[in-house]
């Protein structure tokens, strides 16, 4: 299925291609651009992404070994894997280890077992600033452009780690849930998936029972039977396929199991994700193909005019550009001024949040022995700065998303008033263009508003970057100091903590609503003046032919007509490819 889905990968990648060739032919430099950089290349170096979760002890490490098919990473008494692992193909075994702070280091490909708890070399710390290795293996399904990432396994998934519950999950093309036969859906794991897998990931979780070997035949038909009765009760239809990792491992992948996961897997991956991923290329070109026919008609008028016609025509269009570019700043002013909003009320929240819990703390800390306090009181604080941060990241994925509604409404609207100046200064009938919100389709933003829906996208992002900041303050940070402590240094502690962690979430905040709203900007600028730089572009590059003693306007003209019609037939490629995507299974029930 893989091969199915790479074939017209190929097909769609070419006609995006010949596209970009004509967009270059006409003169439409920005059009070509954004269809090269943002189109083809993007299509081009995507990757499928799978994300293994699962709780301590459940053969995880011994599991991805059996998909790669050899002992890639280390397994021992405790196979925990200390830090994320991507898993990447390349013909010769390496590795590199990536720092939060983007640093990459290449290592020997043997030191990657150091990362296995109680194998790292030096203390936690060595690895606490580390925030993924990446790996890099000669194995049959990574070199279908799979990306495998293997997260840490823990010993209760509610504390999973924050960049793999709200970063890697949402971004992940499947996600491989693993459940061990020796205690199949424990309390903790239902937890997890209720409140936080699926929301995000319903539709890509396929869950992998491992050591299934440990049952006699009737057993596993028994538990297999219970398992898919219980998962019923959380998701409408479960894929649930049992493997023994051990079996694959022996030779024998007859009785693994594995054999069956791999090709569901592939097939999903192909099928569900893969069409995904095609028909978002193939909109993003028709909609170039769109503004390229505006782009050979101005071409066409041009061969028609004198000299000085034309540079009167582009003067007349550079200074309604110019106009129109104070409309632009008016819809940017509007943003400028419902963030700062925006970003004033989420700091007031923050800080009343602080100083709500810190008031509720003495009477907690009163009420409890000195022991509990050593127990509960880290994970207290963090759960609680968790269930605010949930909360308030989706107030503020409401009100972003509030904003780009109504933006792209009013960007709607100029676009038709734009439309009918550019016709007038052509002596045309150009249409009002379709002015689209997912022309950077391939990006977590502003772009997936229509989508995937922006709230869930920019909820998960933004929450996982701030629980990332505030968990070791919370968690670690007050824990170890308590255990020393009295009641009266605990009641300082944990404000101190609140306080610190605020201070490292308030900016992030920050910063993140910021960035939002400087990608909604410069759509606002692309969206409001790529009519106007397209038809200018042509004119110029008509211009600059005629006076290299172009052909004349003859021969022009015949040129446009023939990439009108070489764009007419890329055009009938791209929807036949778009409309197949979707009618595949029906032809061939």
């Amino acid at each position: 299925m893989l091969e199915t889905f790479r074939t017209r990968q190929v097909e769609v990648t070419t006609a995006l291609r010949e596209l970009l060739s004509i967009a270059g032919r006409v003169g439409a430099r920005s059009l070509a651009g954004r269809i090269g950089s943002d189109v083809v290349d993007k299509l081009s170096a995507d990757r499928f992404h799978l994300v293994v979760v699962g709780e301590f002890n459940h053969g995880k490490t011994t599991f991805v070994n059996a998909l790669l098919g050899a002992e890639v990473l280390p397994v021992g008494v405790t196979p925990t894997t200390a830090v994320i692992h991507h898993l990447e193909y390349a013909t010769e075994p390496r590795a590199e280890l990536v720092r939060a702070s983007g640093e990459r280091t290449t290592m020997p490909f043997e030191e990657v077992r150091k990362f296995a708890v109680g194998q790292e070399k030096g203390s936690e710390s060595a690895t606490s600033e580390v925030k993924h290795l990446e790996v890099f293996y000669p194995a049959e399904l990574l070199r279908e452009r799979i990306v495998l990432v293997d997260t840490p396994g823990v010993n209760d998934l509610s504390l999973q780690r924050a960049d793999i519950t709200y970063s890697y999950i949402p971004r992940s093309d499947a996600v491989l849930f693993l459940i061990d036969a020796g205690q199949p859906l424990k309390e903790s794991e239902r937890v997890f998936l209720n409140e936080k897998l699926l929301g995000q990931s319903r539709d890509k979780i396929i869950f992998v029972v491992t050591k299934k070997d440990i049952w006699s035949e009737d057993e596993e038909e028994e538990a297999l039977a219970y398992i898919r009765t219980e998962l019923a009760k959380l998701i409408r239809t479960p894929v649930v396929f049992p493997v023994s990792a051990k079996r694959a491992a022996e030779g024998h992948p007859e009785e693994s199991g594995m054999p069956e996961l791999l090709s569901h897997l592939t097939k999903f991956l192909a099928e569900e994700r893969g069409r995904i991923l095609l028909d978002n290329a193939l909109g993003e070109g028709l909609e170039a193909a769109r503004m390229l026919v505006k782009g050979i008609d101005a071409r066409r008028r041009a061969a028609q005019m004198s000299s000085e016609e034309l540079a009167r025509r582009i003067d007349l269009l550079e200074k309604d550009l110019a106009g129109q570019s104070r409309t632009i700043e008016e819809r940017r002013a509007g943003i400028r001024e419902e963030v700062a909003a925006i970003r004033a009320w989420v700091q007031r929240d923050l800080a009343h949040f602080v100083d709500d819990v810190t008031r509720q703390i003495p009477d907690l800390v009163d009420n409890h022995a000195a022991d509990d306090i050593k127990v509960w009181l880290g994970p207290f604080l963090e759960k609680t700065f968790a269930d605010w941060a949930e909360a308030e990241t989706k107030e503020i994925a409401n009100a972003l998303e509030a904003l780009a509604e109504k933006t792209i409404a009013l960007v709607r609207e100029d676009a038709h008033d734009v439309a009918k100046r550019v016709g007038q200064a052509l002596g045309s009938d150009v249409r009002s263009p379709s002015v689209e919100v997912d022309t950077l389709g391939y990006d977590v933003g502003v772009f997936a508003l229509f989508t995937l829906g922006l709230g869930v996208m920019f909820t998960n992002v933004l929450l996982g970057g701030l629980l990332l900041l505030a968990s070791p303050v919370l968690a670690v940070y007050v824990k170890d100091k308590v255990e020393a402590e009295t009641k009266k240094r605990a009641k300082e502690l944990a404000p101190n903590a609140l306080r610190e962690a605020a201070a490292r979430v308030g900016p992030k905040l920050d910063e993140m609503i910021q960035e939002f709203a400087q990608r909604l900007d410069q759509w606002v600028v692309t969206a409001g003046e790529e009519l106007h730089r397209e038809v200018i572009e042509v004119l110029e590059a008509a211009r600059t032919e005629r006076a290299g003693k172009a052909p004349g306007a003859l021969a022009a003209t015949q040129a446009c007509d023939a990439e009108a019609k070489e764009l007419t037939g890329v055009v009938e490629r791209l929807e036949t490819m778009r409309r197949s995507l979707w009618t595949t299974d029906a032809a061939t029930k």
